[in-house]
């Protein structure tokens, strides 16, 4: 049985704590040793745990499966490594959007509600998350569209999408990698293409493609007003931002942050908003679907500071297109 933990518990659970959550994330150690420094680490972290809860921010941080991780190492082996840069909008939005939609906008929106968003994957040690992104949105657009569901393959765009400018586990664009899909054309599925977390030789096969897309749409850059209109009218929007030492231990509420850039060029996360509210210390937020498996935040979920630009997530926003007429 798991056991979770209080973090008002942590000063008094401390001694046999790292062994409770080594047994609750089935963590080994290879030598003693490694498992000293993994301690130590660990140690660290639940400090920085602690002193982010006691500051009364607007989320809570806790205990997760990347808790014997230095900051280091979670960029190295989770975060985008290659140099990405967000500023181009090569399509007009403003005609996807000219329709409108109905006013006044809704206040809160979900596409889980409606069981048109996919469940959530875990990349692993792979900066593939631009994949993930990529790929959560062609899934719950063909299930808001096609009323079809395929889980679909990551392996495919981490192994040959390089010429759209992506690069496997160094990192990508999911408006690219949309791009790369209408090309290619199609993407097949998880289980013709599975995923390996580590770079390959593309073996696409065009006969077992399961979706195609025949397009996208890159939202007007720093445009959240737009994002939530796409949202409403279209499906989930995919997006990148950055991500600072401190997210790794979300947990829970409205993420914000201080140290993160708004640039389009320091983003290094790829991720999937599904949604978007008002929390009840009445602070907007999107709803985000990441690739860091169950085991991480929500459930896997994340809700982040939605009208600021929070950490650069506007300003790199796209969504695919589905079929020709929509």
């Amino acid at each position: 049985m798991k056991k979770f933990f209080s973090l008002g518990l942590f000063a008094s659970a401390k001694a046999g704590l790292f062994e409770d959550w080594t047994a609750e994330h089935w963590k080994s150690y290879e030598t003693a040793e490694d498992e000293k420094f993994r301690k130590g680490v660990f140690e660290e972290n639940v400090a920085k745990i602690e002193k982010i809860n006691k500051e009364n921010r607007s989320w809570t941080a806790g205990l997760n499966k990347f808790s014997d991780l230095t900051w280091d190492e979670f960029q190295h082996f989770y975060l985008m490594q290659a140099g990405q840069d967000c500023s181009a909008t090569s399509y007009n939005s403003k005609e996807y959007l000219a329709k409108g939609v109905e006013q006044p906008m809704p206040t809160s929106w979900d596409w889980r509600k409606d069981n048109k968003v996919s469940p959530v994957k875990d990349q692993g040690q792979c900066g593939s998350c631009w994949t993930f992104s990529t790929t959560g949105n062609v899934e719950a657009g063909e299930a808001i569209h096609l009323n079809e569901y395929h889980t679909l393959s990551e392996q495919q765009l981490v192994d040959c999408a390089g010429a759209f400018n992506n690069h496997g586990c160094n990192g990508g664009l999911p408006s690219q990698a949309f791009e790369y899909i209408a090309a290619a054309p199609g993407i097949m599925t998880e289980a013709d293409y599975p995923y390996t977390a580590k770079d390959g030789n593309c073996v696409f096969d065009q006969k077992k493609a399961a979706v195609h897309v025949y397009g996208s749409v890159n939202i007007t850059r720093g445009d959240e007003v737009e994002m939530a209109e796409a949202m409403v009218m279209y499906q989930p929007i995919s997006i990148a931002f950055e991500v600072v030492d401190d997210f790794m231990h979300y947990k829970s509420g409205t993420y914000s942050s201080k140290d993160c850039k708004g640039s389009p060029t320091d983003v290094n996360h790829a991720v999937l908003a599904v949604g978007f509210g008002t929390d009840g210390a009445g602070t907007d937020f999107w709803t985000v679907k990441n690739s860091w498996s169950k085991d991480w935040g929500n459930q896997g979920y994340f809700n982040i500071q939605r009208g600021v630009n929070m950490c650069g997530l506007s300003q790199c926003t796209s969504f695919a297109l589905i079929k020709p007429d929509n």
